[in-house]
């Protein structure tokens, strides 16, 4: 299926790694021009370089910086003025219990995975709506429906995205701009994978087993009953990207593996 990606412009931030990563190839791979993100610069090329290698014909940029703060926004707006497609991607996570998660992390985590993404959306949103065409999504998670009360504040963030995005969509009425939120569960992200990896070094139970608790007693409601990979969490903001998806917007589309026990 041609998504007619070719001619669109995309920036995906925090791609160096994980769902970020395995979007920006996805849209690489579909024809479009691509903008990765990184705080680091050496991270950003490693990326770029490895998709390279995979897609000779991918069309890559890249901008460092560091989506945490205004100055950051700010910084990456200059380089890039305007995008067709904008998937906010960029994001922290840290278990932690409620009483522990100071002031300061609480600000962290909403700079980082709510900010970084309002300041985009209002910085690139003007020249969309002027095109009258545009893709805005939001990577939040079926944390952000089903709160973890091993990190509250994460899941605070995954909530407001989920709020910001439908807003916007809202704003966007009439318009040939769409808005929406990806809801991943469970997935093997890097950061997943090295957990699991430590997780099996230190218990002496093999990956597979891991993996086998972890759905049997931390997210016992998945219908899967295994971790998502990045590609499957790609592939559909790839299509919600294109110019097919046209009459989805304001919704938030999970890729969750069934864990959210609801129908609608």
């Amino acid at each position: 299926m041609d998504l007619q990606l070719a001619d669109k412009t995309a920036l995906v931030t925090g791609s160096s790694l994980g769902i970020g990563f395995a979007i920006a190839r996805s849209l690489a791979a579909e024809g479009a021009t691509v903008y990765l993100n990184s705080k680091r610069q050496d991270k950003l090329d490693e990326a770029m370089a490895k998709i390279s290698t995979e897609l000779p014909q991918a069309k890559l940029k890249g901008v460092a910086a560091d989506l945490g703060t205004a100055a950051g926004v700010a910084a990456l707006v200059a380089k890039l003025p305007a995008v067709d497609i904008l998937i906010n991607n960029v994001g922290i996570f840290e278990p932690k219990s409620f009483q522990d998660i100071s002031d300061e992390d609480w600000m962290r985590f909403f700079e980082v995975n709510v900010m970084s993404g309002v300041r985009l959306s209002r910085a690139y949103l003007p020249a969309m709506k002027k095109k009258n065409w545009g893709r805005i999504m939001f990577i939040s998670s079926e944390s952000g429906v089903q709160i973890p009360r091993e990190m509250i504040h994460y899941g605070m963030t995954k909530t407001a995205q989920i709020s910001v995005a439908r807003g916007l969509a809202e704003d966007c009425v009439g318009t040939n701009i769409t808005v929406n939120s990806v809801l991943p569960g469970p997935t093997s992200s890097d950061g997943v994978a090295d957990f699991v990896d430590n997780m099996a070094a230190h218990s002496g139970k093999s990956k597979a087993d891991i993996e086998k608790d972890f759905f049997e007693t931390v997210r016992p409601s998945s219908l899967i009953k295994r971790f998502a990979t990045t590609e499957e969490v790609a592939a559909l903001v790839t299509y919600l990207s294109s110019p097919l998806a046209s009459a989805t917007t304001g919704s938030a589309m999970r890729v969750d593996g069934g864990v959210v026990r609801a129908i609608v």
